[in-house]
């Protein structure tokens, strides 16, 4: 049983079975992916991520606004926390840092991240970060203002292990991505096999960044056992335990969305001694 932690699901390429979502669910169920997580890269999108969520019992839902979308005027506080909870988020998010790209000043981004955080606190919900090129800022603001007890995910992580190290005593979660499948990702590779699995989750980040051997396609949830597959040859064990360490681990940081599993999950979940 595998959880897809990360998915776009309102961006699924019309390529991607016709574009269309049920269908590339479908796909992905067959292959024994029970639980899909759709995240939010702006306030207004939540509203469709819900309606997706109410057609489909494994589908659940994050609110929030990326890093590098830009705003005509910037969410408050109130605003997040209001779209999270009238449409029934699991988690905030997707938001964070990157200063890899320069279209959303730095000083922008770092106030927006800091009201996601502090949303987050207050309704108690996980957050999604993402990460890149901005270690300091991003660790200094979970310090600040995440809850240890609550926690999030820094997720599609290709950070340094010290840092990935640091997120985890303070709560987090690592997420990897196809991109651990790429030739030159030796270093994530490496994460993965030292990293303890109960704080590992497994994603697509779909439609972006397919996995070997799919490159050069859109992405989509069923290849999330690509992900699995890799990280259990890098640490030298079962598919399976990796799939079913990476599931309870997703239901015990998204406590909203264990509710909403099946009991064909619930059960898989007790009868590996996980819940």
């Amino acid at each position: 049983m595998f959880v897809d932690s990360h998915c776009h699901l309102d961006r699924l390429d019309p390529r991607t079975h016709d574009g269309d979502v049920g269908a590339a669910l479908e796909a992905a169920r067959a292959r024994d992916v029970r639980q899909f997580l759709a995240i939010a890269t702006t306030l207004e999108g939540v509203p469709g991520l819900a309606a997706l969520a109410r057609e489909h019992d494994d589908v659940v839902i994050s609110a929030g606004v990326h890093p590098l979308h830009e705003v005509p005027e910037e969410p408050s506080v109130e605003a997040i926390m209001e779209t999270a909870d009238g449409h029934g988020a699991v988690a905030i998010g997707e938001t964070g840092l990157d200063y890899h790209y320069d279209g959303v000043p730095r000083e922008v981004q770092y106030e927006r991240f800091r009201r996601h955080l502090i949303a987050a606190t207050q309704l108690g919900l996980p957050v999604i970060i993402h990460t890149r090129e901005a270690r300091e800022d991003t660790l200094a603001l979970i310090r600040e203002h995440v809850d240890p007890e609550v926690g999030g995910v820094l997720h599609c992580f290709t950070e340094d292990l010290d840092m990935a190290r640091e997120a985890v005593g303070m709560g987090f979660h690592i997420s990897l991505s196809g991109i651990i499948t790429f030739r030159n990702a030796t270093s994530v590779r490496e994460l993965a096999s030292r990293l303890p699995l109960d704080r590992m989750l497994i994603e697509t980040d779909s439609p972006y960044l397919a996995p070997v051997p799919h490159r050069g396609k859109p992405n989509e949830p069923a290849w999330v056992v690509e992900v699995a597959e890799c990280i259990a040859s890098e640490r030298g064990i079962s598919v399976e335990e990796v799939a079913m360490q990476t599931a309870a681990n997703f239901y015990r940081l998204f406590k909203a969305a264990a509710p909403e599993a099946s009991s064909e999950v619930r059960q898989s979940l007790a009868r590996a001694g996980l819940v």
